[in-house]
């Protein structure tokens, strides 16, 4: 039971760090375990963590790969994750973490937006990719991580994973 949000601009001016601090703080209940943001021009993700399957640090996010320029947020859980890292291995990928986190990474890497087809699970993602500048975003099939999203007039696209119970954000 993490917490994600985020902000990505449309109008190429940098994102509210204040406003990712505010979303975050929100989200504290949920993730009591590690706090952590990232930002990229005109993007910024903020994550709370509460660790369940990899419990070293390996397993915070934002979690960024250099080497495949993606940096993602996530919440959820891949249930198949253990036979989705076999077959990525198989395909070249290392891993240095043991959650299910960065399986989501590789496997964007592999198959693109195509990935979710084979997440078995619950789970809200973002995934920015930090060469082309794009963002991904994909929940489960069934929307039990529910994503909310606010479009402001002033360009900005707020990003806010959490349950509707608790979805107040403080502009």
């Amino acid at each position: 039971m993490c917490g994600i949000c985020g902000e990505y601009r449309l109008d190429g001016s940098l994102p509210s760090l204040d406003h990712i601090q505010s979303m975050m703080e929100k989200l504290e209940k949920r993730g009591p375990d590690h706090a952590g943001t990232f930002s990229d021009g005109a993007l910024a993700f903020g994550h709370r963590r509460l660790s369940i399957l990899d419990l070293s640090e390996k397993g915070n996010q934002p979690m960024i790969d250099p080497q495949l320029s993606l940096a993602l947020v996530f919440n959820g859980t891949i249930y198949n994750h253990p036979e989705l890292r076999k077959e990525l291995s198989a395909k070249g990928h290392t891993f240095f973490s043991t959650g299910d986190t960065e399986v989501i990474l590789k496997a964007y890497a592999e198959w693109g937006a195509d990935c979710v087809k084979r997440f078995l699970g619950m789970f809200v993602i973002a995934i920015w990719d930090l060469k082309k500048k794009t963002l991904f975003l994909a929940r489960d099939r069934m929307g039990i991580k529910p994503t909310a999203l606010l479009c402001k007039y002033e360009k900005r696209l707020s990003l806010c994973f959490k349950y509707p119970s608790t979805s107040r954000i403080k502009r």
